[in-house]
Order: C-alpha cells, then sequence, then structure tokens
C-alpha cells in the first residue's frame, strides 16, 4: 500500500465568493470552513484532510484575493499567497463566465510564477448549461497555461470524484500525514468561534460582518456532565452603532446568532452546549496589529 499511496498539500485560491470553503467541505465531506455569501468570509489559513483508498490530501484553504483596505485585508492577502510555494498542487477557482477580471489577472499573475501545477476549477456550473462552461474553459485556456481543468459544482458535489482523481494524480507518493479518522488541524475552539462568526454573518446586514471578530472566552465540559459543553464567547464590534445591531432590538438578534450557531456547535462537538454570548466595542480593531494577533490573525510561521 505504502509503495502506491499519495500524500501531499494543495491550496485552493481564487477572489473572494468563489465558493473555496464550500468545496472544500464537499470534498471532505464534513463542514469545517464557514461558508456565507458575503465575501471575505475566510480570514486563516484553514487545513482539512481527505483521506481515501488511494491517498491523503491536506487542503489549505485560504482567504479570497482581494485590494485590501486595512491591516487585516493585507493580512488576508499575504496569508493566500504565502501557499502557494508551499504546496504540491494549486487549485484555482472561478466561476462560470467569459469575463476576466483584474483580480483574476492578479492571481493568474501570481500563478504563473508557479513551480507546481495549477489546476483551474471552474465552479458553480449548476448555475450554468454546457455551452456556457464550454466558454468558459476557452476563455480561461487563453489566461495561463494550466496543468488541467475541471468544472464542478461545489454546492451539488457534481464532478466532485473526478477532481479528487485528477488532484491524486499529480501528488507524490508517500505515507499518510495525519492518522486517517483526522479532518482538520484546527482547534476546536477555533472551529466554534468561526462557526459564531459564521451565523453572524448571515443574520446581519452588510456592513456589520466585516467588522466583527469573535473570541472563545471559555469553553470547557461540565464537570460529571461530559456530554454538556459550556461555551462564553464574545462577538468584537467596531462601532457602537453596530453593538446595537448585533443585539438587536430586546436582544432578539444576538439570541438568533446563538440559536442558529448552537445547532452547528452541537453537531460538531456531538452533544448539548450552553452557549452564552457578549458583545464589545473594539473601535478599528482591524487596523491594529496588537488587537489583530490577540483575535488569532497570525502570519503562518
Amino acid at each position: 500500500m505504502e509503495k502506491q499511496f499519495k500524500s501531499g498539500f494543495v491550496t485552493l485560491v481564487g477572489r473572494p465568493n468563489v465558493g473555496k470553503s464550500t468545496l472544500m467541505n464537499q470534498l471532505i465531506g464534513q463542514k469545517i470552513a464557514i461558508t456565507s455569501k458575503k465575501p471575505q468570509t475566510t480570514r486563516n489559513r484553514i487545513q482539512t484532510i481527505y483521506t481515501g483508498e488511494q491517498g491523503q490530501i491536506v487542503f489549505v484553504d485560504t482567504p479570497g484575493i482581494h485590494k485590501a483596505k486595512n491591516r487585516l485585508g493585507n493580512y488576508m492577502v499575504r496569508t493566500a499567497k504565502s501557499t502557494f510555494k508551499e504546496v504540491d498542487v494549486i487549485l484555482w477557482l472561478v466561476e462560470v463566465t467569459t469575463f476576466i477580471g483584474a483580480t483574476e489577472r492578479q492571481i493568474a499573475s501570481e500563478l504563473s510564477d508557479a513551480d507546481v501545477p495549477v489546476i483551474l476549477v471552474i465552479n458553480k456550473t449548476d448555475t450554468a448549461g454546457p455551452e456556457e462552461i464550454l466558454q468558459a474553459i476557452d476563455t480561461y485556456r487563453k489566461v495561463m497555461d494550466f496543468d488541467e481543468i475541471v468544472p464542478v459544482s461545489a454546492l451539488k458535489g457534481d464532478n466532485t470524484d473526478d477532481l479528487i482523481q485528477t488532484i491524486l494524480k499529480y501528488l507524490p507518493y508517500g505515507p499518510m500525514l495525519y492518522d486517517e479518522d483526522t479532518v482538520t488541524d484546527q482547534p476546536e475552539r477555533q472551529i466554534v468561534a468561526e462557526l459564531i462568526r459564521e451565523k453572524a454573518l448571515h443574520a446581519l446586514n452588510e456592513e456589520v460582518p466585516h467588522g466583527i471578530a469573535v473570541v472563545i472566552e471559555q469553553m470547557k465540559k461540565r464537570p460529571g456532565k461530559s456530554r454538556i459543553t459550556d461555551i462564553d464567547a464574545t462577538i468584537i464590534c467596531e462601532k457602537a452603532s453596530h453593538k446595537g445591531i448585533i443585539i438587536g432590538k430586546g436582544g432578539d438578534m444576538l439570541k438568533k446568532i446563538g440559536s442558529n450557531a448552537r445547532f452547528e456547535i452541537e453537531k460538531l462537538l456531538g452533544g448539548r452546549v450552553n452557549l452564552k454570548l457578549w458583545v464589545k466595542v473594539k473601535k478599528d480593531w482591524r487596523d491594529s496589529e496588537f488587537l489583530l494577533k490577540n483575535y488569532g490573525y497570525r502570519e503562518h510561521e
């Protein structure tokens, strides 16, 4: 088995909101990365692990590459680009389109210097017809020389098995890097914080979500009741007016966020969860190096 087994690292890159986290969750068959229709949902590198009979793929999900407007944005773009030199294969996710925007051209320019195979993944094929998909393939073929082009629907799971086989083709032979039942190297606390942030992204209006972070103050099993976990978490926002929106009339919005998050966290932890949420204002935290590090946005060593 060892001789035939393959293992390696694969990064997913692309502009915000093309479905990188949705695809990664689909490929590993479990929700680890948070997803949202709002751009810049993923802020940190997230590693998840697919293990099959032929090999093990460690996926590195990265923030979308975009024009940064603050320190957090700069951190996110550096995080995405830092993976290019550390992996065996790069997946570039795009949508079914014949329009190549400035961000796509920037990504193509960055990837043209990559010394590893680049696979173009055309996502959201469930929203387009065969002719549109063929036109998108033809358009992107002219942008750069890809090793493979694979159309998929991350949402529906269409053609994702073929994508796994295509990735394995380019990985080196080698042993398992993680135990076969490991699906992520993320600490549970970090996943829980991200799930709370996801529910806030879904519930709140356009302006507030970019300005929030979630900090887990405490997370522990209840003594004598190992299937109950007490979690205290704080939602950090940038303005007092945002705090009011997050709490909502009579605390309704905060209750909604908490209730939706608890449902996902209980699925993750496999037991009951007592979740308490608070909201704090930290003005301009996205431009504070100290607060960024405090909230878990540290440069990858």
